[in-house]
């Protein structure tokens, strides 16, 4: 019997550099690996969830690393596939005495050509949850159908579809953003937005309570509100919004925090909680993945997750 997988996510891979000291000091940067959607995929992945990974890698130097990073944290990369195209790459650094130094080089990159032919439908109908982010769209247009082929698929087929913005003006337009979403609304289950960022460029909403109501109307079942103004977030579900707390206030690194809760959050979801034990889960999850350093590098594992959330999450 072939083996299902609880996630299946899609998305850029990039390799990180980074230093606790501003750059212009630095003598040492730090080798590892990031992107939106694998660190998603890796969170689960470390929570106990079986999930399967979807890019393209660049033929450099940095190929072997990454996909031998990737295997050894168990990830399913079969469906992986080699590009001539180089390898993302961003270089961050969180120094004690100024502001995080952010750095991107993720032009005509390897995963910008992600296309249709990377999301067979034999592959997709493996999982239990699809998961895909704006910046995957963003990549490239084929990177943009195989999204939206992606969810069509999932949808087809009584699978949970689950969907970020992620939107960056350092990234995408706000027009772009709102094409991306629109592209994939009609086959959305779960949707994470943030309110500082997402909200106000693709929705032009600032009330919680009408931003949920109007995607519950859209036919999203459950919606997650990212608030940094309000240190924490709100859970849309069944007519009920509760509001959970960010984890701790204990913050060295935010870099793809949000990322880190939608893993933990779908790894939840595809495990038996409910909506609202899931942004507990996934809150603690982020908060300890923020108290370091790096993408993946700083993302918990279950051991450190449960015994926080076991107690409450205190």
């Amino acid at each position: 019997m072939e083996e299902k997988l609880d996630i299946i996510a899609i998305g850029e891979s990039l390799v990180e550099l980074s230093s606790e000291e501003r750059l212009s000091n630095s003598q040492c940067l730090y080798k590892y690996y990031g992107g939106d959607t694998l660190v998603c995929a890796i969170t689960a992945q470390r929570l106990g969830a079986k999930v399967g990974f979807i890019t393209r890698v660049g033929n450099d130097a940095f190929r072997d690393f990454l996909m031998d990073s990737w295997q050894a944290e168990g990830l399913d990369i079969s469906q992986v596939k080699v590009a001539e195209e180089q390898n993302g790459l961003y270089i961050i650094a969180t120094p004690s005495d100024s502001e995080t130094q952010l750095v991107y080089y993720r032009k005509k990159i390897a995963p910008s050509k992600l296309s249709i032919e990377d999301v067979p439908e034999d592959y997709i109908k493996k999982a239990r949850l699809v998961y895909a982010s704006g910046i995957t769209q963003s990549l490239s247009l084929s990177a943009r159908e195989a999204v939206a082929k992606m969810f069509e698929t999932a949808r087809a087929n009584g699978i949970l579809t689950a969907y970020d913005p992620n939107y960056s003006s350092v990234i995408n337009t706000v027009e772009n953003a709102k094409e991306c979403f629109y592209d994939i609304v009609n086959n959305l289950d779960i949707l994470f937005m943030s309110t500082k960022y997402d909200t106000n460029s693709i929705l032009e909403l600032d009330s919680i309570e009408n931003i949920v109501k109007k995607l519950w109307d859209m036919g999203i079942s459950i919606v997650v509100l990212k608030s940094k103004e309000k240190g924490g977030y709100y859970t849309g579900y069944n007519g009920n919004i509760a509001f959970t707390e960010f984890y701790t206030k204990d913050v060295v690194d935010t870099t793809c925090s949000g990322d880190a809760f939608n893993g933990a959050f779908m790894y939840a979801l595809t495990n038996g909680y409910t909506p609202f034990e899931a942004a507990k889960l996934a809150s603690i999850t982020a908060g300890l993945q923020a108290k370091g350093v790096g993408a993946v590098k700083s993302v918990p594992h279950a051991e450190d997750v449960f015994a926080v959330y076991s107690k409450g999450g205190n």
